[in-house]
């Protein structure tokens, strides 16, 4: 009786297994004859994805969620070493190979999309391009370059460079300090993290690990003099100071807990990518405000300096002023503060908004044009 049920059973079961084993396989096709352009789509969707929900740096959300992925990588790089250590009769087969180098992609992709997320948009684009095109590359790389994921040393670089970069973001975080020591111990943490993990990896698979030792150094190498080279040249981006608001005014006061401003009518602000900056037009002997308003994690204390710049004929920019701020964060859309010119002559203008040491946050360019009477403005309640 039992047999016979048995076989009932299977008779039942038969059409079932036979359908969900073939009802998709024409999706599956498809999407392997498209697999880039899926994975372009899927590229761009998930960096648009990361830019719209990622919070703030210093929310402890965002670091659960840089550290779950920095885990998820590392366990699948290690998982998968094991399993390639093994004698040739006991390789991994292909779909667990394949698995695991898809989730090492797929948190690896992550990681390098939150940090592209975070480094944009503390980036100037005229200072920081190279870094941020950089940044792009790597980003894009990890999508495309999916077979070599499953060489150690491949994975591994990435998983350098995503803790790197990780401490990088992290450190002034936790500190609230930035500037030249809060880089080098973030370089010094991502390097004993690193050194901890290589160590692991010896042990998991010694006669793997042996062969791509010296790769895996010397791209570490590579990427520390990358990383170092780029901050010291002020490429890297003044992290994680984010510029949100910025703009040049008539006048600006406080007012309660507001900040009020008089401003003439501007162009729009893509109009600035084109060279059409703001003109404004003032009676001898008036003032100029530049009002900006600089995100930094809560706790974390620094100086803006607001460094005003007159294009000289002939001569290019010469600084007229350099006035510093003390900042401190907290304010979730920026510390607000402003500085003023008085009776700056006509022509272009630019005030460089500069961290202490240099680093480019942001910048207004403007004109000015004398009259004689006063301007048209208007109030505005600034950000």
């Amino acid at each position: 009786m039992r047999a016979l049920l048995s076989r009932d059973a299977h008779h039942k079961t038969t059409p079932m297994l036979a359908f969900s084993s073939t009802t998709f396989d024409p999706a599956i096709g498809w999407a392997r004859r498209h697999e880039r352009q899926i994975s372009a789509l899927s590229l761009a969707g998930g960096f648009a994805f990361d830019s719209a929900t990622f919070g703030r740096i210093d929310h402890a959300l965002t670091q659960a969620v840089f550290i779950v992925y920095l885990l998820v990588a590392g366990i699948a790089i290690a998982v998968l070493h094991v399993l390639e250590s093994r004698p040739d009769g006991r390789k991994p087969s292909d779909k667990t190979r394949t698995i695991l180098v898809a989730v090492t992609q797929f948190a690896l992709g992550c990681l390098l999309s939150g940090f592209c997320v975070f480094y944009i948009r503390s980036a100037s684009i005229t200072s920081s391009w190279p870094f941020l095109l950089a940044m792009v590359a790597i980003f894009i790389g990890n999508e495309y370059m999916r077979r070599y994921h499953a060489r150690l040393v491949f994975s591994g670089l990435l998983f350098f460079f995503a803790i790197y970069s990780y401490a990088i973001l992290l450190v002034p975080v936790v500190s609230g300090r930035i500037g030249r020591l809060a880089f080098l111990t973030s370089g010094g943490l991502a390097l004993v993290v690193f050194f901890f993990f290589m160590r692991a990896l010896a042990q998991l698979g010694h006669e793997r690990y042996r062969g791509a030792r010296m790769q895996i150094y010397a791209g570490m190498a590579v990427i520390t003099l990358f990383l170092n080279f780029a901050y010291f040249f002020r490429i890297l981006p003044p992290l994680p100071l984010v510029l949100t608001d910025a703009g040049v005014y008539h006048d600006v006061r406080k007012v309660g807990p507001e900040f009020v401003a008089q401003q003439e009518q501007e162009p729009a602000e893509w109009q600035a990518l084109f060279g059409t900056h703001a003109i404004l037009h003032i009676q001898p002997g008036a003032k100029l405000y530049v009002y900006n308003a600089v995100f930094a994690p809560r706790g974390l204390k620094t100086r803006i300096v607001h460094d005003w710049q007159w294009l000289a004929p002939g001569k290019g920019w010469q600084t007229q002023q350099r006035l510093p701020v003390e900042i401190e964060g907290g304010r979730e859309d920026g510390f607000r503060f402003f500085t003023y010119k008085t009776a700056p002559r006509p022509g272009q203008w630019q005030v460089n908004i500069l961290t202490r040491d240099g680093r480019s946050v942001g910048r207004v360019r403007f004109a000015v044009e004398e009259q004689a009477v006063p301007p048209d403005t208007s109030p505005r309640v600034l950000k």
